[in-house]
């Protein structure tokens, strides 16, 4: 393969299956998918196996629920030791249209990090309240003005890195564990001086299940700021 695209999944057995035939109908190049389940309760892991006799998917079981940062690094190391040379992450939730995918495809022709970005013209967001927007607004600008990060997307999860960057990201020293960690993988990348490039697209809030951004989760994220603008050794 040279594309793996990486779903880390919790109890998403009413989307997975959908989600997995959408991208089936893009025909892609030379692609597997990694699903990363950390043991739902609800049966992902039985739905995906099954899946993967007719689709080209790859299942990493995990015993329990390790941390969404945790399930990236886990899905980076398949795909590296698999030969991909493209490597994308998206929710399972389909709140990701896999019809951007080849968008994101085609920027990393020329990008080192491609971020699939409701923060840029072009880009949306439909299905959440005016108190989650604001405070989501509010949470980007913070991290952006005291890491001095450029990008607008701070926590988008749909992203495309090529292979040549996490080679250049230490993993095992990123210290968050949740969503903060899309928000430590990528201040570290833009400190290496590499060229990120953000894609508009439509992110629609999950119709089917539960979101797993609470209020904990949050504070990470601050922690998470807090951490790398004055080193602060707390783990997130």
């Amino acid at each position: 393969m040279t594309t793996c695209i990486i779903l880390p999944t919790y109890n998403e057995r009413e989307n997975l299956e959908r989600l997995v035939q959408k991208i089936a109908a893009l025909h892609l190049q030379e692609y597997e998918l990694c699903v990363v389940d950390d043991a739902s309760p609800d049966g992902t892991s039985e739905v995906a196996h099954t899946l993967s006799q007719t689709y080209p998917i790859h299942v990493c079981d995990r015993p329990g629920k390790l941390g969404l940062g945790s399930a990236y690094i886990e899905g980076f190391r398949y795909a590296m030791s698999q030969g991909a040379r493209t490597i994308l992450t998206m929710d399972c939730d389909l709140s990701h249209d896999p019809d951007d995918l080849p968008r994101l495809l085609e920027a990393a022709r020329h990008a080192d990090l491609v971020i699939g970005s409701r923060r840029v013209k072009g880009g949306s967001i439909l299905g959440w309240s005016w108190w989650r927007t604001l405070a989501s607004a509010g949470a980007m600008m913070i991290s952006r003005t005291l890491l001095g990060i450029r990008t607008h997307d701070v926590t988008s999860g749909y992203r495309c890195y090529r292979r040549e960057t996490l080679e250049r990201i230490p993993l095992t020293s990123i210290q968050s564990n949740g969503y903060s960690f899309l928000e430590e993988i990528l201040y570290h990348i833009e400190r290496l001086g590499l060229r990120v490039v953000e894609v508009p697209v439509c992110y629609v809030d999950r119709t089917n299940g539960k979101s797993k951004l609470g209020t904990r989760e949050i504070v990470k994220f601050f922690i998470t700021i807090v951490r790398l603008k004055y080193g602060a050794r707390a783990k997130t």
